[in-house]
């Protein structure tokens, strides 16, 4: 069984009303993670999520949320969150968002402040912030408490698929798909 679906140890303890009444109160079901997470916009895209590790209480909640920060002209690679749907929500800037059905239709959205957008569940997807003046911050919650996430761009390139097959895949040369890998590491 994957380890997103282990117990937390906390909920072995639960059992007992008694036990729950003596042994916890509302800081079990309390997240400060988030606190001054609005005062600085970083440098480059940045995901702050609160998902079953990072908050136990939301085991078997069905719910989880993230802040996507976007300086200008950010991207959030393509990417797709197999176990969840995510319904994005727009607070700051502006964005540009898209998803590819499985007709491989591609479904374009430029959001403005207040704005809602579902990415179906199992979907690749991208939002991405064209705008070069004005950061954007979208909150996006899912119906999960692990959405579990798979970048295209990593996943692909990153994952040690021989470069003489990703060349054939994408009917390139080898020179080209080392360039590509190049451009993905990330330094320390």
């Amino acid at each position: 069984m994957d380890g997103y679906c282990r117990q937390p140890r906390y909920l072995n303890r639960l059992r007992s009303p008694t036990k729950l009444n003596k042994l916890y109160n509302g800081n079990l079901f309390t997240f400060t993670g988030m606190r001054g997470i609005f005062q600085n916009l970083p440098p480059t895209f940045k995901v702050t999520k609160v998902a079953m590790v990072e908050f136990p209480a939301l085991f078997g909640q069905s719910v989880s949320m993230a802040i996507l920060q976007f300086p200008t002209e950010g991207l959030n690679p393509p990417h797709t969150h197999l176990r969840s749907t995510e319904l994005l929500l727009l607070v700051g800037g502006c964005l540009e968002v898209g998803f590819v059905d499985t007709t491989n239709k591609l479904f374009v959205q430029n959001l403005q402040v207040g704005d809602l957008f579902v990415f179906p569940k199992g979907l690749v997807h991208y939002p991405y912030n064209a705008d070069t003046k004005i950061p954007a911050v979208t909150i996006s919650f899912f119906g999960s408490a692990n959405a579990g996430t798979v970048s295209v761009p990593l996943t692909v390139f990153g994952t040690g698929i021989s470069d003489g097959i990703l060349a054939k895949a994408f009917k390139t040369d080898i020179a080209t798909i080392q360039k590509i890998k190049a451009g993905l590491v990330t330094k320390p």
